[in-house]
């Protein structure tokens, strides 16, 4: 694959990501009576201030000066939500995905990130 196979692979899985993560923060925020009933239940009393880091976890990622902090920043939150539908008895599937989603497209769309993780030395 070449790199600007590789730079477009990487923007639209970004893009992907991007999107699960403003939907789920517009849910949060703006959500109507039977939306914040389900959000409610899953996270309780903090749905406001987790629909404003979905959104800074998007512009973080999409900033390429920011873009390594923000891909870290969303590794770690999707990691928590794992672990709240996990412990709640909730399906852990989409969350899983979105996180290997994440994974690849940070890998692909910066370099240096793979090349740490991955490295022998």
């Amino acid at each position: 694959m070449n790199l600007k196979t590789k730079q477009i692979v990487g923007w639209i899985l970004t893009g992907l990501v991007a999107l699960a993560f403003v939907g789920s923060g517009s849910l949060k925020l703006f959500g109507g009576e039977g939306d914040a009933e389900m959000v409610k239940e899953l996270v309780g009393t903090n749905a406001m201030i987790l629909g404003i880091i979905e959104f800074t976890i998007v512009a973080l990622w999409f900033i390429p000066r920011t873009g390594v902090v923000g891909s870290l920043l969303a590794i770690a939150y999707i990691g928590g939500a794992i672990a709240v539908h996990f412990t709640s008895s909730q399906p852990i599937m989409v969350p899983v995905i979105i996180q290997i989603l994440i994974w690849i497209a940070s890998v692909i769309r910066f370099p240096e990130l793979g090349s740490r993780l991955f490295s022998k030395n």
